[in-house]
């Protein structure tokens, strides 16, 4: 059975090494939940469906080549991302400072998961609780679950995932087979009734929608045997999650003509879809919590030294995600899949430069990786790659030409590779 936290701080031995099989369901499930189908019903109501599926392909194909080529260094070094960037551009503090942009970015989806909980309890009660109330409650609630470690969380895991399967089959069946191909070709050629996205601002948030799983990979990687293994991962992932779940998606929200996950949950399965979405935010947000709390924690022991005590810091974390449900973050979902798309790509982007390309650390990791240790020399600080990615996600986000996910992509691993050179020579 795979467990990411084993070998934290050291190359997965060849002899742990796992099938395909094994590593790619855990890695299909970071794109076959609850968020994967909200991005969807999004692009299928603010889009034709013929440009929301050219987004899922072009998104997809940037998705998949920095999820491929990182993903192989994982498998290579045997080494997690957050080690990988040590060596790859950043130095031990860059690298901390990646966990701590990846532990915001799950407090932000903790928040919108929390929203989507709350939704669900107001409209149960028939509106009585109010949207505020039912998310303090479902808040607070997740965050005492996740801080004292309640079994319950491990039975919902369990059983989120074959449910929400399910549920999403049988929308399909009855929303989308009403018994010709001509139904669905109705469906292909209506409007969007939503709030209009160009295919350029599709393509950054269905980047954004997957990106942090392509920083995740690694972790996952290190386990397989060859590179064969990480591209039909990667392209398995892609199908399930890009494909299947958000094509579905697309297609039900054009024919509820809504990109509300409840009211398309509720409308067609009833109190059994809301409960398959109560299952399946608590499966998704107990993880978000859990590892957002913990990206907190190193990151402030990282760069302070100093370690806080895990409770109070989970509580801290839970009570801020709530907050930001309070105040609307659902509201805001594609400007939140927006800032993914545009930060996340440079930090894979230089990743990728320094590995493939520049090779600034490839003999000290070569010469460690014949001794199955990790390298002596540690850089502490990557000065030219924080400031290239600070540059590609500036230009990415206030930049209106192009598409911003390529946009910060191409922008900052060039400028990191202009910065080596500089710095080489000088």
């Amino acid at each position: 059975m795979l467990k990411i936290e084993h070998y934290p701080l050291s190359r997965v031995p060849q002899t742990q090494r796992l099938s395909l099989l094994s590593v790619a369901i855990v890695h299909m499930g970071m794109l076959t939940a609850l968020d994967q189908f909200m991005l969807g019903a999004v692009l299928g109501n603010s889009m034709a469906v013929l440009d929301a599926f050219i987004a899922i392909f072009i998104g997809s194909l940037i998705f998949g080549i920095v999820t491929v080529g990182l993903g192989f260094a994982g498998m290579r070094e045997g080494l997690s991302g957050s080690l990988l960037a040590r060596w790859c551009g950043f130095g031990r503090i860059g690298s901390v400072l990646i966990g701590f942009v990846v532990a915001v970015s799950l407090l932000g989806w903790f928040g919108i998961q929390n929203a989507i909980f709350a939704h669900s309890l107001n409209f149960a009660s028939g509106d009585k609780l109010g949207f505020s109330r039912a998310a303090a409650l479902s808040g607070i609630l997740l965050t005492t679950l996740v801080t004292f470690g309640f079994k319950a969380l491990r039975f919902t895991a369990r059983i989120a995932v074959p449910l929400f399967i399910f549920l999403i089959a049988y929308i399909s069946t009855s929303v989308l087979s009403s018994g010709t191909d001509q139904y669905l070709h109705e469906i292909i050629k209506l409007p969007h009734s939503g709030e209009k996205l160009s295919i350029s601002a599709g393509i950054t948030i269905v980047v954004g929608g997957a990106i942090v799983a392509s920083l995740m990979t690694p972790d996952l990687t290190r386990y397989t045997k060859s590179g064969k293994h990480v591209f039909g991962i990667t392209l398995l992932t892609i199908i399930a999650g890009e494909f299947v779940i958000n094509g579905l998606a697309i297609l039900i929200a054009k024919a509820l003509n809504t990109a509300d996950v409840v009211t398309i949950m509720s409308q067609v399965a009833g109190g059994t879809g809301l409960m398959v979405v109560v299952f399946s935010t608590l499966r998704v947000n107990d993880l978000n919590l859990y590892s957002s709390s913990l990206g907190i924690i190193n990151a402030i022991e990282g760069i302070t030294g100093k370690k806080l005590s895990y409770p109070p810091t989970t509580i801290a974390i839970g009570m801020l995600g709530t907050l930001l449900s309070i105040l609307g973050i659902l509201e805001r979902f594609v400007d939140f899949l927006t800032v993914l798309g545009v930060v996340f790509p440079p930090i894979l982007g230089i990743m990728l430069v320094d590995y493939y390309i520049l090779r600034s650390h490839r003999q000290v990791l070569g010469n460690s990786l014949k001794k199955g240790t990790l390298p002596h020399e540690t850089p502490t600080i990557g000065w030219a790659a924080i400031i290239a990615c600070l540059i590609g996600s500036i230009i990415g986000l206030r930049t209106d030409w192009g598409v911003p996910a390529i946009n910060s992509l191409l922008l900052a691993s060039v400028a990191y590779g202009v910065f080596k050179l500089i710095c080489k020579r000088f």
